[in-house]
C-alpha cells in the first residue's frame, strides 16, 4: 500500500478503504517509508494513533533505497514514488495500491514485475464480485 491509503484510512474512522482491513486472506504490505510519509501528513494525535492501530495487522518491509533502478529506465515515475514501487516489488506483492492518479495513474491495470498497479477502489471492487 501507498501512504495514501494508509493516510486516508488513518484520517477518518469511516473511511472507505478500512475494508481493506476486514478482506480475508489478504496479506497486506507497506513500507517504512510510505509509513513515515501518511504519518507525516496526518495533522492530529488521535490520526497518528489510528495509523498506528491500523499497522498492527499491516507487515512494514524496509524502504528500497536505489532509485535509480535500471527499471527505472522503462517506467516513468517520480524520484519520490520510486522507493514504494521497489519496496512492493521486493517484498513479493501481487497488487499495489495507490490512490496517487497524478503519479501512479498512467501505470494504474499495468504489471510490473508481477505487480499490478491498481487504485484501491478497483481493488475493493474486483473482491465484492
Amino acid at each position: 500500500m501507498d501512504a495514501n491509503v494508509l493516510f486516508s484510512a488513518a484520517y477518518r474512522s469511516d473511511a472507505g478503504l478500512r475494508k481493506l482491513w476486514r478482506l480475508p486472506g489478504v496479506r497486506m504490505v507497506t513500507s517504512a517509508y510510505a509509513v513515515e510519509e501518511a504519518r507525516r501528513n496526518l495533522s492530529s494525535v488521535e490520526q497518528r494513533r489510528e495509523l498506528d492501530e491500523l499497522l498492527r495487522s499491516v507487515e512494514v518491509v524496509p524502504t528500497a533505497a536505489p532509485t535509480d533502478h535500471p527499471l527505472f529506465s522503462s517506467v516513468e515515475l517520480p524520484h519520490k514514488d520510486r522507493p514504494v514501487l521497489l519496496a512492493a516489488i521486493g517484498a513479493g506483492a501481487t497488487r499495489l495500491l495507490t490512490g496517487d492518479f497524478r503519479h501512479f495513474g498512467p501505470l494504474y491495470g499495468e504489471s510490473i514485475e508481477g505487480l499490478l498497479i491498481l487504485p484501491p477502489g478497483d481493488y475493493l471492487s474486483s473482491k465484492s464480485e
